[in-house]
């Protein structure tokens, strides 16, 4: 009887050790057909860094500072002038007031004109020039601060602008202007010699 119990055992043993075997083929089997049939993974392309806004910029001893950007439409009405005479101006696109302040940081008076704002450029690299003083002065502050003389650590004086820019353009920014120190210790007025930055610009409805 202890015979045929140990034969019966071990035939046991035996189907127990074969079934284990079939059982981890048929594992690794499901895990290749499965590795197989699957999606490769999509391609991961390179992730597009957007740069920060900026709002600020420091040229020299002049610190700028963006106020605001004003879309006033495609009209500069003249009812919303500072005389009551004023025609109104029409365009096919679209006028933009642009407010920037100045501050000399420096510890001597940056002379008039030896700072100013510039034009205006877009996403796509096109460039819109600010409109003739004369042709929008009624629109503009009275006296125009723009480029006027800064004295140390003075609150910053407001310069502002009206340009005509494009209804298609985007991502607008200004550019800043501001005169290098030269030999004798003054800052140069001559457009030549001017150090420039942009900054970026909210647009607000009028």
């Amino acid at each position: 009887m202890n015979f045929i119990f140990n034969k019966q055992s071990g035939q046991a043993s035996r189907l127990l050790l074969i079934l284990a075997i079939v059982v981890f083929v048929a594992g690794i089997l499901v895990f290749f057909i499965m590795k197989a049939t699957a999606k490769p993974p999509e391609p991961v392309g390179p992730v597009e860094e957007i740069p920060p806004k900026v709002y600020e910029a420091k040229i020299n001893d002049i610190k700028f500072t963006f106020q605001e950007a004003v879309d006033m439409g495609n009209v500069l009405w003249g009812s919303r002038s500072r005389t009551q005479y004023q025609k109104d101006i029409k365009s096919t696109e679209k006028f933009i007031a642009v407010t920037v302040g100045a501050q000399n940081k420096g510890k001597a008076n940056i002379k008039e004109d030896a700072w100013d704002l510039g034009n205006i450029v877009d996403s796509e690299g096109r460039v819109f020039e600010p409109m003739e003083k004369y042709t929008v002065s009624n629109w503009l502050p009275d006296p125009d601060l723009c480029g006027a003389l800064l004295k140390p650590e003075f609150t910053p004086v407001p310069c502002k602008k009206i340009y005509e820019v494009s209804k298609a353009s985007t991502g607008l920014k200004i550019n800043l202007l501001a005169g290098r120190m030269e030999a004798d210790g003054e800052y140069s007025t001559d457009p030549q010699r001017m150090d420039s930055a942009l900054i970026d610009l909210i647009i607000t409805p009028q």
